[in-house]
């Protein structure tokens, strides 16, 4: 070593770092609208809008983009990806518009443009949409954009009736699904009259305030939605009443909409996914949505790192603090990360590779509330005594 007369300073930059929870209350909302602000919402591009009330001043009357950004912004002003498409000759071209493609030149077109808005605008849609476009297979195509983009799809259940509905459920089997029952009505300044707003829409909004104020480990259900008159269709709806018809469209995995005695709600926790799926309750996907964005983000700066028991530490403890907040949060009841040997043989280690395990609860929402009431002749036993504390 060289002789050196002075201060010698090297700088450790190992150690666990802090995990930085991605937003979970961006929206993704793809719509019509012929008379559009072209500048504003050219088409099938996405366009970041950070003030909902501003565009919707751009959005023009026709289609479903002004009354869908309305239904959004009476729940929140959230940031909302939207992706303008053209309405097609008839239903079936508009269906066709609305699920995209990608063109000859590379660029993404319909509900596929949103799987370009992190590249394009820097924020990952996570609360997806079409709003009064719903079919079949354009809800179908949603849940694989949503599947790649780890968000949430809202759709409406089409069917006139609640048996309708039911058996229009059975097409799907995503847990990354909600389907809703019926629409909302709400004030259309432009007509005078009572119009139908999308169920959707006000979901995709009322997600996005409850993330930002509770979290996602809290469904939709159960929470007042802003700005309605009404509902689309009579929904029977009794608290106790498991036959009621809002009991009934639960029980096969569709939300309704519902009249309280303290305003609307939406009535239901449950994703598209089977029943007995340990994904099937809307909170539960979400927060493994939000886990895995959040850790695969935030280990970028341990690639390429030389690969030893130091740094496999600091990746665990890592992962680790990032649990210990959210369960300090109420997100996860539980939450550990651990290094399995069995899992990391000499090989793969040599290879480079390193695998890391990691566990976690999430607070199912609390569906099922009974109570046991009792009459009972017991407290005439001291009768006597409590007319004598009276008298």
């Amino acid at each position: 070593m060289p002789f050196k007369h002075g201060i010698t300073l090297t700088e450790i930059s190992e150690g666990a770092r802090t995990l930085t929870a991605v937003s979970t209350s961006i929206i993704g909302l793809v719509a019509t609208a012929s008379d559009a602000d072209a500048d504003t919402f050219p088409l099938d591009r996405p366009v970041l809008i950070t003030d909902v009330e501003t565009a919707i001043g751009d959005a023009g009357i026709q289609g479903t983009l002004a009354k869908s950004l309305r239904a959004i912004a009476d729940q929140t002003r959230p940031v909302v990806v939207v992706v303008r498409v053209e309405d097609g000759a008839d239903a079936a071209e508009t269906a066709s518009n609305v699920i995209g493609t990608t063109d000859a030149d590379g660029q993404k077109t319909g509900m596929q443009a949103l799987l370009a808005a992190q590249a394009q605008l820097g924020v990952k849609p996570k609360i997806i949409g079409t709003p009064g476009l719903e079919t079949q297979a354009v809800t179908a195509a949603l849940v694989v954009v949503a599947q790649k983009l780890r968000g949430f799809a809202y759709a409406r259940a089409i069917g006139e009736t609640v048996a309708a509905a039911i058996l229009y459920r059975a097409n799907f089997s995503a847990r990354e699904l909600m389907l809703l029952m019926p629409d909302f009505l709400a004030w259309d300044t432009g007509s005078s009259a009572n119009v139908t707003s999308f169920a959707a829409a006000r979901a995709m909004g009322l997600r996005a305030l409850i993330d930002t104020q509770a979290g996602p480990h809290k469904t939709l259900s159960n929470v007042p939605v802003q700005g309605v008159v009404g509902l689309t269709k009579d929904i029977h709806w009794d608290i106790e009443d498991a036959s009621s018809e809002a009991g009934l469209l639960n029980a096969k995995e569709v939300t309704a909409l519902v009249r309280t005695d303290t305003g609307y709600r939406f009535w239901g926790n449950r994703t598209t996914a089977e029943a007995e799926s340990l994904f099937a309750f809307e909170s539960t996907v979400r927060v493994a949505q939000l886990l895995a964005d959040t850790i695969v983000k935030g280990m970028m700066w341990a690639i390429d790192k030389p690969l030893n028991p130091s740094l496999a530490k600091d990746i665990i403890e890592t992962i680790n603090g990032f649990g210990r907040q959210l369960k300090a949060q109420g997100i996860v009841l539980g939450f550990n990360c651990w290094f399995d040997e069995a899992n990391n043989s000499t090989a793969s280690l040599k290879a480079g590779k390193l695998r890391v395990d990691y566990d976690y609860t999430v607070p199912p929402p609390l569906e099922d509330l009974g109570f046991n009431q009792r009459i009972t002749d017991s407290y005439f036993a001291d009768f006597a005594s409590q007319l004598a504390e009276t008298v």
